[in-house]
């Protein structure tokens, strides 16, 4: 049987003090990048990203990066940084996380538009960088519904990735590595860390928060699949950069990353429990809880 988050360890891990969190014996990830706002998170992040540029660019090595369409605002920073200090990315591999399906698992056309990972990749990131300076396309890696295969070999062929730089879900997805849910499919720990590039459905607490945060509430409007990476090339990382600013949903999962043993209810545990490097950036909001001060929300007072 797999390990399972009881309620108590919930209720206990909530009801650290957000100042406790740095000096807390139990925590899983040693480092944490906490600025008092999600503007200044986000710039901190993105100078994390130039400096370890310039670093690999002095060493000439390549730099093998995974990142997301979003969160999207660390991005401003390193570009200012690049164009301004004439940053050359011409060793950048970068491998993007995962792209929009319809229902019948068909892309939507590549636009300026939320049902458009690489639209919005293109005009976000590439397309505020000068072209002298830019990643060359064919070190641009999108996950590819007619070739499956090819991000994972291409992440083998390059001797792994140097971070993962990581938007987490309210319940510990990365890309679209969900929590698995078929109850007529069981996948073990071993074999969700083993998944490969592949088409997933959505799962439904996640289109309901999506849908709630980006489309006042319309479900239709999120798209119900999606092609994402798997976690055989994410756990080939030496680092990976948890980059959580989401406030009120992302409170509980801080505190299960922090704390948590590797279970598929949260996956991102199991890339604290396997990646050498973790760096948890996140602002003062979000690394609060409220059942810091109030720890009634379990008492059975409140139930009827």
């Amino acid at each position: 049987m797999e390990y399972a988050i009881t309620k108590e360890q919930l209720r206990r891990w909530c009801s650290v003090p957000r100042s406790a969190l740095f000096s807390h014996p139990d925590r899983k990830i040693d480092r944490i990048d906490m600025l008092p706002t999600k503007a200044e998170t986000m710039e901190h992040i993105g100078n994390l990203m130039a400096d370890e540029i310039i670093a690999n660019n002095q060493a000439g090595k390549i730099t093998r990066w995974i990142l997301p369409a979003g969160p999207l605002d660390q991005y401003k920073t390193f570009c200012r940084r690049v164009n301004e200090e004439r940053i050359s990315l011409k060793n950048l591999y970068v491998f993007h996380m995962d792209e929009w399906l319809d229902w019948q698992s068909r892309p939507y056309p590549v636009q300026y538009a939320y049902n458009s990972l690489r639209g919005i990749m293109l005009h976000d990131f590439y397309g505020q960088i000068d072209e002298a300076l830019n990643v060359p396309e064919d070190q641009r890696i999108w996950p590819d519904m007619h070739n499956l295969d090819y991000f994972d070999e291409k992440v083998e062929e390059l001797g792994g990735i140097d971070t993962v730089w990581a938007g987490i879900g309210c319940k510990g997805l990365i890309a679209f590595c969900e929590s698995p849910r078929d109850p007529y499919h069981r996948i073990t720990m071993e074999e969700f860390a083993a998944s490969r590039t592949r088409i997933v459905h959505i799962n439904p607490d996640t289109i309901v928060a999506l849908s709630e945060r980006e489309a006042g509430g319309c479900y239709d409007a999120i798209p119900p699949m999606a092609i994402t990476l798997g976690f055989c090339s994410i756990l080939k990382a030496r680092r990976i950069v948890f980059m959580i600013t989401t406030g009120s949903w992302k409170q509980t999962v801080i505190r299960v990353l922090l704390f948590g043993q590797p279970t598929l209810e949260y996956p991102a545990t199991l890339l604290v429990d396997r990646i050498p490097e973790k760096i948890l950036c996140c602002d003062e909001a979000t690394a609060s809880h409220p059942m810091e001060t109030d720890n009634g929300f379990y008492s059975s007072e409140l139930r009827y």
